[in-house]
């Protein structure tokens, strides 16, 4: 009897969708094939999963293959994320793949055990500040720090866990343009983020409030300050945040009205060219005394040549350049923008940081690079290149829980990490995820470490693009440097940051004399 309600109920229901499909017109494929067309949609709406656990291979899927996310994850549970049976990455046909060349004979070698490093420090190689006499000039602690990731674009307990395992680890945060929120003070330390609408540091009217800058900072361990010209994920592009989405707390933090759209603009307001910018970083600095950066993605060569130009006679400049590179994307975006605005990162960096080098200017700024960089094999790269820290977004996502579901946009995001959504962020575990936060950037670290003692070196820092070919199949390796156009020297540290950095590693670095001897 059951059975029969059951087979009615199904024909009853079958009979209702086929009514509806055949009555519509949005599409053609369902009133041509009524009930049957119905799988197609399906289908589409579970490929992205289909494809990422059941079709592509290993090093197939994009943002992130399934190897790199796998690597993370493992690290950030402290599980095993070594390989056996050799690489399955195609290095006898791609082209551009890294080779590092490691030395045979070294004053420094790189320790065995699979934790040893873990805990040793790894902190940049120049005091960020220091060129320009900032007051509270600091040399960062980490050269792997977490990227600008705001609260309202992340849930809450996301933000927390971030910043918690930021101060586990021994790493900055940096707030992202939302502004300094309550998820932000869990001790870790911070760079505060101001975008073009100045959330956190703005009037009632939207203007740049400069005693509201100072409150804000004065109330937090905030490092230094970033001033955002664009992102990787949506470059030359303001942003757009519906009244739906403005909570009372996303409101307070950001200093906005509820029940209105609230637009970031695509420039900024307080200035309009490079000699305002530069005014305005100075007038940031001497009010603050901290450290004053800038983050941009790369298109138009023309503004970092003017830039150059304006540091040449040292009264005006910037703390540290951060280089976000074209392929960065924890920003909601259009596609074109994803996919066709802005330079990758190798390319981005590697001809911003020509134009300061042939300016003399390298030395006296701190150089960050962001844009997938939380991966060992692309960070000692950017290292090799000039880069003096990394700051690391995605990767962090995927350390507290993201699958790479790629709903971000939607706010469904189904991990917690990116949503406003409060059923779907009370999963994410912010005491948990920090520990896994910690783990993975301690890890990272880790690596970086024990790649630049193969290669012969104290510090990532101290790579240089004669520590790495890139490979044309198995056919041809070039230097890295000879690929980007670097003159002899180009990529380098002073003489005086390396001296620095080579005696504070030598008294933490772990190296093959302080293994222990098996006994047994």
């Amino acid at each position: 009897m059951k059975s029969t309600s059951a087979l009615a109920l199904l024909a009853a229901g079958t009979a209702g969708l086929a009514a509806r499909d055949l009555l519509q017109k949005q599409h053609s494929l369902k009133r041509n094939f009524p009930v049957v067309a119905n799988l197609r949609y399906v289908l589409e709406k579970i490929g992205p999963e289909l494809r990422q656990y059941i079709v592509t291979s290993n090093d197939q899927e994009r943002p992130f293959s399934r190897d790199q996310r796998s690597w993370v994850y493992a690290s950030s549970k402290m599980e095993n994320n070594y390989v056996g049976f050799g690489t399955d990455n195609d290095i006898e046909q791609v082209e551009g793949y890294p080779i590092f060349k490691h030395r045979t004979f070294s004053d420094v070698s790189a320790s065995t055990p699979t934790h040893h490093g873990e805990d040793t420090p790894l902190p940049c190689a120049k005091v960020l500040g220091a060129a320009r006499g900032r007051r509270h000039a600091f040399r960062p602690q980490s050269v792997v720090n977490i990227s600008s990731m705001s609260f309202g674009s992340l849930s809450g307990n996301a933000v927390h866990a971030l910043n918690e395992g930021a101060r586990l680890a021994g790493c900055m945060q940096l707030t992202g343009e939302g502004s300094l929120s309550p998820y932000h003070r869990q001790g870790g330390d911070l760079i505060f983020q101001i975008g073009t609408a100045y959330f956190g540091c703005r009037d009632e009217e939207g203007r740049f409030d400069l005693d509201m800058l100072k409150s804000v900072v004065e109330s937090a361990p905030v490092k230094a300050i970033e001033i955002k010209l664009s992102q990787g994920a949506k470059p030359g592009l303001g942003g757009m945040l519906p009244a739906a989405k403005i909570s009372p707390e996303i409101a307070e933090t950001r200093g906005i009205k509820q029940g209105e759209d609230c637009a970031s603009p695509s420039r900024h307001t307080e200035f309009d060219d490079i000699d305002s910018m530069l005014d305005f970083v100075e007038r940031l600095a001497d009010e603050t005394g901290l450290p004053i950066g800038i983050k941009s993605a790369v298109g138009d060569l023309n503004f970092w040549e003017e830039l150059a130009d304006a540091m040449a006679d040292g009264s005006r400049g910037v703390d540290y350049i951060a280089i976000d590179g074209g392929e960065g994307g924890t920003g909601a975006a259009p596609l074109v923008f994803s996919d066709a605005v802005a330079l990758p990162f190798r390319l981005a960096f590697t001809r911003v940081y020509a134009i300061f080098a042939r300016a003399g200017l390298t030395d006296r700024v701190v150089w960050v690079g962001s844009g997938k960089l939380g991966l060992p094999e692309n960070a000692l790269i950017a290292f090799a290149m000039g880069v003096d820290m990394v700051h690391v977004a995605r990767e962090a996502m995927l350390a507290i829980g993201c699958i790479q579901a790629q709903k971000c946009h939607t706010d469904h995001c189904p991990t917690g990490v990116a949503t406003q959504n409060q059923w779907l962020a009370r999963g994410l575990d912010p005491t948990l995820k920090a520990q896994r936060v910690n783990n993975y950037i301690r890890t990272v670290r880790r690596d970086l470490l024990k790649v630049s003692e193969a290669c012969g070196v104290w510090h990532p820092g101290l790579l240089t693009v004669d520590d790495v070919d890139l490979l044309l199949g198995n056919r041809k390796a070039t230097p890295l440097g000879e690929v980007y156009g670097y003159d002899p020297g180009w990529g380098r540290l002073g003489d005086e940051d390396a001296a620095a950095i080579i005696d504070l590693m030598k008294g933490t670095a772990p190296s093959g004399e302080d293994e222990e001897i098996p006994t047994t």
